[in-house]
């Protein structure tokens, strides 16, 4: 596998997801030029072994999955990943005037990001406008491909102590520049309207958010990385829809995951927390003829790999990283652990997953956080709150999470797709968390 073709198409994946509604749209494209039949959740489900399907919720949360064509030992194994990335929303009525006749947005946080990252590059804004035809509510993707936004720093001479530590307050500092003066009260939404072909008294409701125009890239003497916006999540919903497509499983139930809100708490309707995987894999075992009971029995075997970037040891910082569990770039798939459980992974999963990574001559890393330190909840023990499985918890090695352009290895994007695509093709046969034999 071409680990530079790789990641120039997860940069062109990225540059097509400027929003969770965005990124949900770019996998629907991947998954119907592979003939996947799209199954609406407010519609009939009719399932045959051997068909290619998948659901939405909310338009930014997708569930995919093949069914096998032989189901003796009928289980699932699956991937989660998410959708969302740190940033900022825009609110309903979204201009702020100021002296000097300029408009600002009026912006909200949406996650944890660094907002130092945020100031003096190219923005512009995308997601979704709910629009009134005739009578009818049209849900409408938008995404202004121009820069169009910049949140300007302070001068130095203004702040002489910005390099000493300040404290942005999001109300006042990280409000947009859109103009300073060229135009006018409620352009806005004008603008909104003209993108989209509709009168402004049609917008009845909008989901919009700050994007950073600048460009992926893969860089260094020896291209050994590779630099974009939203690779956290948007790296690992990309390695496990690739490996999700390109592996065959006749034994088993493979399902690919991508769930929004992971950034603000998963706990919406179409989070890991919410019903949504549940209510796919009880519908796939009611359309195919199986009963409450083989439901449970083959949640029982199933597996899940959750999958949301790792820390790398920082160049500048070794002494933010566990001394023993500590990852690099460029050296493999991570697999996280953390002994509050915030992580899904134990030893039995570990083993599974470590096995098949050896299968496929994928090297294996290890993340603790260090002892003193606190780590964030990713998908597997969330979603497992709804559908208890056996699950591991990995990610790729990354700099700068949160950060508005953040770094990963060049090469860690091929091992992650070999290493997946190696557990979407191989039947793991659980018997009660006690043992496990793989064909």
């Amino acid at each position: 596998m071409n680990y530079l073709e790789i990641s120039n198409e997860l940069i062109e994946f990225i540059e097509s997801s400027p929003s969770m509604f965005h990124s949900i749209h770019t996998i629907k494209t991947y998954l119907e030029k592979n003939n996947f039949q799209y199954l609406p959740e407010g519609k009939k489900w009719d399932l045959v072994k051997g068909g290619k399907y998948y659901t939405t919720r909310n338009n930014t949360s997708v569930i995919a999955f093949k069914v096998g064509r032989d189901l003796s030992d009928y289980h699932f194994q699956m991937t989660a990943a998410h959708s969302d990335s740190p940033t900022y929303k825009i609110k309903s009525v979204a201009e702020l005037t100021s002296a000097g006749e300029y408009i600002k947005l009026n912006v909200e946080a949406y996650g944890g990001m660094i907002d130092n990252t945020w100031f003096d590059r190219p923005l512009s804004v995308a997601g979704r406008v709910l629009v009134k035809e005739n009578e009818s509510l049209v849900n409408k993707l938008v995404y202004i491909d121009k820069d169009i936004l910049l949140i300007p720093n302070v001068a130095i001479h203004f702040n002489r102590t910005v390099n000493d530590g300040y404290k942005y307050n999001r109300a006042v500092d990280l409000c947009p520049l859109f103009s300073a003066g060229a135009l006018k009260k409620d352009e806005f939404d004008r603008m909104l309207a003209k993108e989209i072909g509709t009168d402004v008294s049609n917008i009845l409701g909008k989901d919009l958010f700050l994007v950073n125009r600048q460009k992926g890239v893969v860089w260094g003497y020896e291209n050994e990385f590779v630099s974009s916006p939203k690779l956290d999540d948007l790296q690992c919903a990309f390695v496990s829809l690739k490996a999700f497509l390109n592996a065959e499983n006749d034994k088993a139930i493979n399902v690919y995951c991508c769930f929004d809100n992971e950034e603000v708490g998963s706990n919406t309707k179409q989070g890991a927390m919410s019903t949504f995987l549940k209510d796919t894999l009880s519908r796939i075992n009611i359309n195919l003829g199986k009963s409450e009971d083989e439901y449970y029995q083959a949640i029982a075997r199933s597996f899940m790999v959750s999958c949301d970037n790792a820390h790398a040891i920082h160049p500048n910082h070794p002494e933010e990283t566990d001394v023993n569990n500590g990852a690099r770039m460029n050296q493999g798939l991570v697999i996280k652990e953390a002994a509050n459980q915030k992580y899904t992974t134990d030893a039995f999963s570990r083993s599974i997953f470590t096995h098949l990574c050896n299968v496929a001559n994928v090297p294996v890393q290890t993340f603790a956080n260090r002892s003193d330190k606190i780590g964030g909840s990713t998908l597997g023990n969330l979603s497992n709150t709804q559908v208890s499985v056996n699950a591991v918890d990995i990610g790729l090695p990354q700099l700068a999470m949160h950060s508005s352009y953040e770094t990963a290895g060049s090469k860690d994007t091929a091992f992650a797709i070999s290493a997946l695509e190696k557990y979407f093709n191989t039947n793991i046969c659980i018997d009660e968390s006690e043992q496990v034999s793989f064909e």
